[in-house]
């Protein structure tokens, strides 16, 4: 934990899984700002084929008594942890979907949450980061196995550390969020702009960890070394990089990498915990540069249904490098392991994301084609658990009791 007790670690987790370590601000953050226009670039690869399956026979006819219990399950959960507003969409090929906003989107005003509503997506951002990485790969601009050192100075181990240590969160270097001066730093204002080289700062002054690939680690350091790799070898900022080479071949028209605290409308209004005042604060508009290629980007619904299924099966990569993507490591839960910006948890193939105010969950069932997106206004965590892995578990309890999201099996029923 920080050792600053105004500023609480968010994780952004399977569980137990150390997935995405992120920090909350405690002051409000600036007003919406436009970010720079975009520029061309070169082609993404062309899509790869999405080999068909055997059929979907496991999941169930999401019929109205099937989401009559899927809305007992959400209910449930938000009242168990507090949620003030949720959105839900599940989503299988001859099975049926299910796609429902429950709760507020706004608690001053009492707005309803929508199905339409643009929401922050934390740690989610590292697929985006990561893909834009690998297609460097493809088109020979890098190599997993280069050292960050080639391409960027002055890393701990940098003539060591992979690229794909890098995103496989094996490196071994501090995580810049759990640094003490980072903490007091973003307590000071949350409208403040960190610079990527300022974050690796706080990271940097502490010894590595461990050697290189010695363990799995989750480290968003590691994302913001590949996000100026990303700059250095294209030539072009992030922001720009994402929109040009992923977003757009995606086919994704509401996910944005801002460059500051805008926040598109319509938007939910998020919600934390100042620990200082043990009062639930609005931050809405706090600046997520602290989290850039990392955790900083913005998404809604319809996108994230689509991008879950573009991810887990590999549609801007070659298949080769969708491969190597999802080699995992075993990441301290049973059933979970960590890829290059991807995890597998008992089948659900995707990512998850936190930071003050939001919390995010996109997955996809490779064995049954079947997508859940999960979007919640908190990231208030209920008995040390993430709301999101608990809206995660409930619902794949119902629908995928083999692939319990994260990582549980159901229980079998009592005989009587």
């Amino acid at each position: 934990m920080s050792p600053n007790p105004r500023v609480r670690l968010r994780r952004a987790c399977v569980a137990a899984l150390a997935a995405s370590v992120l920090l909350s601000p405690v002051v409000a953050g600036s007003a919406y700002a436009a970010g720079a226009p975009a520029r061309s670039a070169p082609a993404a690869p062309s899509p790869t084929p999405v080999p068909p399956t055997d059929g979907n026979t496991a999941f169930p006819q999401l019929t109205p008594a099937v989401a009559a219990r899927l809305d007992a399950a959400v209910r449930r959960i938000m009242a168990e942890t507090g949620t003030p507003g949720v959105i839900v969409g599940l989503w299988a090929p001859g099975k049926g979907s299910y796609v429902k906003a429950f709760g507020v989107a706004d608690k001053a005003t009492g707005a309803p949450m929508k199905t339409d509503l643009n929401m922050r997506i934390g740690s989610e951002t590292k697929t985006f980061t990561v893909t834009a990485l690998l297609e460097l790969v493809d088109r020979g601009k890098v190599a997993l196995d280069d050292p960050i050192g080639k391409y960027v100075s002055g890393v701990p181990n940098g003539d060591r550390i992979t690229l794909r240590e890098l995103a496989g969160m094996r490196s071994g270097l501090f995580n810049y969020s759990e640094d003490a001066d980072f903490t007091k730093a973003l307590e000071s204002g949350s409208g403040r702009t960190f610079t990527p080289r300022q974050l690796l700062d706080y990271s940097f002054k502490h010894p590595v960890r461990f050697a290189p690939g010695a363990k799995f680690e989750y480290s968003n350091t590691n994302l913001i070394l590949l996000g100026l790799l990303i700059e250095k070898v294209t030539g072009r900022p992030l922001h720009e990089v994402i929109q040009k080479d992923v977003l757009e071949p995606a086919g994704l028209h509401h996910t944005v990498f801002p460059t500051g605290a805008e926040f598109p409308a319509p938007h939910a209004h998020g919600y934390t915990d100042d620990t200082a005042s043990g009062k639930t604060v609005d931050s809405t508009g706090w600046n997520p540069s602290w989290g850039w290629a990392a955790g900083a980007m913005i998404s809604d619904l319809e996108d994230l249904h689509s991008w879950a299924r573009t991810l887990a099966t590999g549609t801007l990569l070659t298949p080769a490098t969708q491969a190597e993507r999802l080699k995992t490591t075993p990441a301290g839960l049973p059933g979970a392991g960590y890829g290059l910006g991807i995890f597998d948890v008992q089948g659900w193939i995707g990512h998850n994301g936190s930071l003050p105010g939001y919390q995010s969950l996109t997955v996809y069932l490779p064995e049954a084609q079947a997508t859940l997106v999960v979007l919640l206004n908190t990231d208030t965590s209920y008995k040390g658990k993430e709301p999101s892995a608990s809206f995660g578990e409930a619902i794949t309890q119902i629908v995928t009791p083999d692939h319990v999201y994260p990582g549980h099996k159901a229980p079998a029923p009592k005989s009587h």
